[in-house]
């Protein structure tokens, strides 16, 4: 297989380490959309710099680099600056080419689909763009640093940007996968108040506490609306949902306080339905977020630098696998084994 120069606009990263996403399973497995194969996946890249195009400016060689979703920086939404909303993001980062169609994986002279997130870093080298490839400290552990670019800030933005978080309020977050937890480590970074993780998995459970919520609720033994009231009777300020469920989503919203917002990500498997009337009246704020609502180039250096600073340890969400061994580490994401794969892909030296 063959890859490309990169183009003006475009930087060649050698990639060190990728992290693995429910979201590239979903490609894989037609969920969103019709994906052509061969392709190469993978969307939580980090790597270093190697090649930058005629217009890259703000890059340079052995630049360390996380890989973000793609974003054209020059729609209605990206000049508002919410990059996450970006009118070019199906084609961007789910088309599988550039948005003009072409390709930069070849393989005998046939192209291969890539350009997944923009950068398709399930690979040895990437071609990225220069608004998606974030320079950060080289202080960090490169190798994981990865899934701040996707699943990570997820969750840390939703409750940092999109809900703004702030000292005392209280928040439920359901679903311990991943993005919940990373939303549960962003929430005790905002010195939140108390801390409620909803999950049916008793380890992950556990393991929350261990993370920093005060509170931990097993959906799958009791009343979640009673024992939301018991640990909270006048309501609860915020409420973050990871799962799409319909019944952890109602159960939240009906604690909420009035005037209290409630941020959903994910695809959900089924339409969601809510009972508009008693929310309305309460003033509830019902938020869809994407990717944490983040502009990339301000808030992945500043999760770097949480991390640096001891307040946001994400790395204890993180388990390393070779790059042999990426099925393995698809199987254990799947199966809840392991919270957040990070394929191990190159070598550097810290």
């Amino acid at each position: 297989m063959s890859l490309d120069e990169p183009r003006e606009d475009e930087v060649l990263v050698r990639i060190v380490a990728s992290g693995t996403c429910h979201t590239d399973m979903a490609a894989r497995d037609q969920q969103t959309g019709p994906t052509p194969f061969p392709i190469v996946l993978g969307h939580e890249g980090s790597g270093i710099v190697e090649k930058v195009g005629a217009g890259v400016t703000e890059l340079k060689p052995g630049d360390h680099v996380v890989l973000t979703f793609g974003f054209c920086g020059e729609c209605y939404t990206c000049q508002q600056g919410k990059p996450t909303y970006c009118e070019n993001f199906p084609g961007l980062n789910f088309g599988g080419s550039r948005l003009d169609g072409s390709h930069s994986h070849h393989d005998h002279h046939h192209d291969v689909f890539d350009n997944f997130f923009s950068q398709s870093s399930f690979a040895t080298y990437a071609i990225a763009n220069k608004r998606n490839a974030i320079k950060v400290s080289e202080k960090a552990p490169l190798e994981l640093l990865g899934p701040l670019g996707c699943g990570i800030q997820t969750g840390a933005g939703a409750v940092i940007n999109s809900l703004k978080v702030s000292p005392g309020k209280t928040i439920v977050i359901s679903g311990a996968g991943a993005v919940g937890l990373a939303a549960l480590l962003a929430a005790k970074a905002c010195s939140a108040g108390k801390i409620v993780m909803v999950d049916i998995n008793e380890d992950r459970l556990e393991f929350s506490k261990e993370l920093g919520a005060t509170h931990i609720i097993n959906s799958r033994n009791v009343d979640v609306i009673e024992a939301l009231k018991e640990i909270s009777p006048k309501g609860f300020d915020f409420g973050f949902d990871t799962t799409g469920r319909n019944d952890l989503i109602n159960n939240t919203l009906a604690n909420l306080k009035s005037l209290g917002q409630m941020g959903i990500v994910g695809v959900a498997t089924k339409p969601l339905e809510v009972e508009m009337n008693s929310y309305v009246l309460k003033g509830i704020k019902l938020l869809g977020i994407v990717e944490g609502d983040s502009v990339p180039t301000e808030f992945i250096p500043q999760m770097v630098e949480m991390y640096l600073n001891g307040q946001f340890p994400f790395d204890k969400l993180i388990k390393k696998y070779k790059f042999e061994d990426i099925n393995q580490a698809i199987e254990d994401s799947e199966s809840g084994k392991t919270i957040k794969p990070v394929i191990l892909i190159g070598e550097y030296k810290n």
